[in-house]
């Protein structure tokens, strides 16, 4: 017997995700995973910890001078990680 209303395992498994409500969560993972890539390897070093708690990203770094550049910079992080993406994961950075 054949049913007619078949899906992609894709689609069931994003529909699966959306509905436990760890979609989030994954698309968090997938930010944090793509810090080195949107940021560059060289600041990417320099960052000892990074974490997002209630839609904030905390970074703590090793470098004053590093933090300062990135803090000027902060605005166009949440864009191009948020982008990255593909959904408003991130509001805000905190540097530290």
């Amino acid at each position: 017997m054949r049913r007619s209303e078949t899906q992609s395992l894709g689609s069931v498994i994003k529909e699966y995700l959306k509905e436990s409500r760890m979609d989030g969560k994954l698309a968090e993972v997938e930010a944090i995973n793509s810090w080195e890539a949107i940021i560059g390897k060289t600041i990417a070093r320099a960052t000892t910890n990074i974490y997002i708690k209630n839609g904030v990203l905390y970074v703590h770094l090793r470098s004053s001078i590093v933090r300062n550049e990135l803090f000027m910079m902060r605005h166009q992080i949440v864009d191009a990680m948020n982008n990255h993406v593909g959904r408003k994961v991130i509001r805000e950075i905190i540097l530290r």
